[in-house]
């Protein structure tokens, strides 16, 4: 089983730097490749003065994590994907246990290992913990965190688990079901690309895991640092995905619920001075509006995920039954 190791990047050196030499010296048994969203910071020179094994692909312009990685994998031949971000810290043998895993297990498409924070090893990191789940009016949330709180790994998630969606900074994912979905939508640009992958995924009738036998370190925040920017790309991005993978039965009552949640939001920001994340909000419903036809017609004709959600409303879960760890959740 062949696995390529592709890593995203766009102006990153500095990273590179720092994390490269474990991808290196840990993964000997794999291809490695940067994918390079035309940087200007000289990335590609370091990686071919340093690691002239590193194989680089150069795109022409910066077409964002999921455009990016579609141009890119259309030139690597594996079996396996592994889409690493450029601040991941992986260990000795990170990649054995998940390629026996996919050997083993035919029906899984994508498999996320334990993603724990770099800077407080014993914690997990928010973009992946342990695995991702949502709840029925989209709001995504991990073993190991929801919202801003999250865990300290005690071994309460050392048990392989299926789940919802899988992180983008660690992803193993088949090329036959990569290329069978299309990949990434590419409009998206950043941010809950996976989960719409993902979500599609399930809607195949493929399965997606987490391992704890694996467990890489993420730096995190290093790539889209304007909070604006991505306050809207979320909003946007989450209400893009609904409309695209939602069962029809429930499409537009969770629609129009989701879309009063939001703007119970945008007025929380505008009560504490945010106006900036108001507006966020505000111009990603304004960006989903012009949208609407465009991405219905995108939707696909199978949908296996009736029961799409973890818990019913995670707001409510946490906010007001104060249920802030994972295993405070009551499974629907």
């Amino acid at each position: 089983m062949k696995l390529a190791i592709a890593i995203l990047n766009w102006n990153g050196l500095e990273l590179l730097k720092e994390y490269m030499p474990h991808v290196v010296s840990f993964s000997k048994e794999s291809d490695i490749y940067i994918i390079d969203n035309n940087s200007t910071d000289h990335s590609l020179d370091f990686i071919t003065k340093e690691y002239p094994q590193i194989k680089c692909i150069k795109l022409d312009k910066n077409y964002g994590y999921a455009g990016g990685y579609n141009k890119g994998l259309q030139k690597i031949d594996a079996d396996i994907y592994c889409l690493l971000n450029s601040d991941i810290r992986v260990t000795k043998d990170w990649t054995i246990p998940v390629l026996k895993c996919f050997k083993n297990n035919p029906n899984i498409a994508a498999i996320q290992p334990h993603i724990l924070d770099d800077k407080k090893n014993d914690y997990f990191e928010y973009a992946g913990a342990a695995g991702g789940f949502m709840d029925s009016y989209g709001y995504s949330f991990c073993r190991g965190r929801i919202f801003n709180v999250i865990e300290k790994d005690n071994g309460q998630y050392n048990k392989a688990q299926d789940i919802f969606w899988a992180s983008g900074a660690c992803l193993f994912i088949r090329k036959s079901v990569f290329d069978e979905l299309n990949g990434f939508d590419s409009n998206f640009f950043a941010h809950q690309e996976e989960i719409d992958l993902c979500w599609r995924i399930h809607n195949k009738g493929y399965k997606i895991l987490a391992i704890p036998e694996t467990k890489v370190f993420h730096k995190g925040a290093g790539t889209l640092s304007i909070s604006y920017k991505k306050m809207f790309l979320n909003f946007r991005n989450s209400l893009f995905l609904m409309l695209k993978n939602l069962p029809k039965s429930k499409l537009f009552q969770i629609l129009l619920i989701r879309l009063c949640l939001d703007g119970v939001a945008a007025f929380s920001f505008i009560s504490k001075g945010q106006l900036s994340f108001a507006w966020a909000v505000l111009m990603a419903h304004l960006a989903f509006y012009k949208k609407f036809i465009y991405y219905y017609k995108k939707r696909g004709n199978t949908f296996h995920t009736e029961k799409y959600y973890y818990v019913k409303n995670i707001n409510i879960d946490y906010r007001i039954k104060r249920q802030r760890l994972y295993s405070d959740l009551k499974k629907e």
